[in-house]
């Protein structure tokens, strides 16, 4: 294993230009499987807000591409696509070291970026810009018309997917992209930028700010930005709203929050305690549609609770860029202690703690694995978002489908049960944008997966079919006639 890597000090692109950031004094990030640092936190000075802002204004452009413009914009996605597998291993690497998340998750999650950045150019080449509408052989036509300069705000968590994903899409819409990423993971949308640039993007299609809360809060209230798309915490995702609100922006929020798992009676042990493991693990835990407060037949929780710690106590945890480690450490100290509070709070509600992994001895974030058994599932309502779950028992399907739908996270939900007929129909009662069934995977569940965000998971949705159209407006433009009834 080689630790050594380089995360070099972050830069801004504005106006076409890779600029200098002011940094923060005393304030560093650091490497979370050690606690060494590795450069200096940065932010962007207002007036450099200010410039980034006016050039996305000057440049957005309204007016409808034509065949040979939508192709010309789907090739250059297509070259973009092409180094950014040039910079996979690069991208993979920071990942790990930014988020705590295995090299292998990661290698695995950049490996995909390209095929993701390719997904927006074919959609931008087969989605009609304009439709010819029938109107009594009057001419009238629906536009999909980029709302205007997007400010695309982006999480720690998924630090180069979430970036890529998101630019490719507002950029295949034709909007002009504000991209501030997480002041706690700024070096792989760095990157996913610089291979924007290199492709030859024009001047103000995407620029890239840097800092924390007060940046990302500038972007979201100013009346030039026209739609924020944003991932992260509701506290955060809540003064966007009220922000955006000023002047009814477009919003795409996707806020997570404290996903149930229905443990049916008739649930297979191991498929249920690999499932949930792999859910809990995944990222270190560290994704918003992962597993959070377990719901299990009452019969099942003494047997689930040993399945799950005898896998736990196997787990390997250690340094993210070691390629045998499963589990890797949290991401940041203030997330750090964010959860070590998350636990101290089940205790307080009558929890036991089982987190039987064995930590490196290294000083860096490093929690194990851990179940929370005993507490009131209806105050258990607070976000875990780490590798984290509470355990609840429940007598009855209908127990735990109105405990699941009292404090509903509204973005994600597992059920586990042998009869998978029985299994679908609990899943669809549960107020959820997707409902996985027996697994607990990342990827869309099928080709036309559309999950929308239900309640405090959010504003909007996300999927295959959302990605460029959030970007867009419709539209009418026609020709009146005198014989319409009124």
């Amino acid at each position: 294993m080689s630790n050594e890597i380089e995360i070099p000090q972050p830069v801004n692109h504005i106006a076409g230009s890779w600029t200098a950031c002011e940094t923060v004094r005393d304030t560093w990030n650091v490497d979370p499987n050690t606690r060494e640092r590795v450069h200096r936190s940065v932010t962007t000075a207002p007036d450099d807000i200010e410039r980034a802002l006016r050039h996305a204004e000057r440049v957005y452009d309204p007016r409808p591409w034509n065949e040979d413009a939508r192709r010309e914009r789907a090739d250059l996605l297509e070259r973009v696509a092409d180094i950014v597998e040039t910079r996979v291993e690069d991208i993979a690497r920071t990942d790990s070291l930014t988020s705590g998340t295995p090299i292998g998750v990661t290698r695995m999650v950049a490996a995909f970026l390209p095929a993701r950045i390719r997904a927006a150019a074919a959609d931008l080449v087969t989605i009609p810009r304009v439709t010819a509408l029938a109107a009594d052989g009057r001419d009238v036509r629906l536009h999909k018309v980029p709302w205007g300069p997007a400010a695309i705000l982006t999480p720690w968590n998924g630090p180069s997917f979430i970036p890529a994903a998101k630019i490719a899409s507002a950029v295949a819409a034709g909007c002009p992209v504000i991209l501030k990423p997480s002041e706690h993971a700024p070096g792989s949308a760095q990157i996913v930028v610089e291979c924007f640039v290199e492709a030859g993007l024009p001047s103000g299609a995407l620029q890239l700010v840097h800092g924390g809360g007060d940046v990302g809060a500038r972007l979201a209230a100013d009346p030039r930005v026209k739609i924020v798309s944003f991932t992260g915490g509701p506290g955060a995702g809540r003064a966007i709203a009220r922000a955006a609100a000023e002047d009814f922006k477009v919003l795409q929020l996707e806020l997570g929050g404290n996903n149930p798992v229905l443990v049916l009676d008739d649930a297979d042990l191991d498929v249920t305690a690999d499932g949930i493991l792999d859910g809990m693990t995944k990222l270190n835990g560290q994704w918003c549609e992962g597993p959070g407060k377990i719901l299990a037949h009452r019969s099942l929780v003494a047997p689930l609770l040993e399945a799950l710690t005898e896998r736990i106590s196997k787990l390997v945890v250690g340094h993210s860029l070691d390629e045998d480690v499963q589990l890797g450490p949290i991401s940041n100290a203030p997330h750090f202690r964010t959860l070590q509070s998350r636990l101290e709070g089940l205790r307080d509600l009558g929890a036991t703690l089982h987190g039987p992994a064995r930590l490196p001895e290294l000083d860096g974030y490093f929690l194990s694995p851990t179940v929370a058994v005993g507490a009131d599932p209806a105050q258990a309502t607070a976000e875990l978002f780490g590798p984290v779950v509470s355990l609840h028992a429940v007598d009855s399907d209908e127990e735990a489908l109105r405990i699941a739908n009292a404090d509903p996270s509204g973005l994600d939900a597992y059920v586990f049960g042998a009869d998978t007929d029985r299994a679908i129909d609990v899943g669809a009662r549960i107020s959820s944008g997707e409902v996985r069934v027996n697994g607990a995977k990342v990827v869309d569940l099928g080709d036309d997966s559309a999950q929308s965000f239900w309640g405090p998971a959010g504003i909007g949705g996300h999927g295959p079919a959302e990605s460029v159209r959030v970007f867009c407006g419709d539209r009418v433009v026609g020709v009146d006639s005198p014989g319409l009834p009124l």
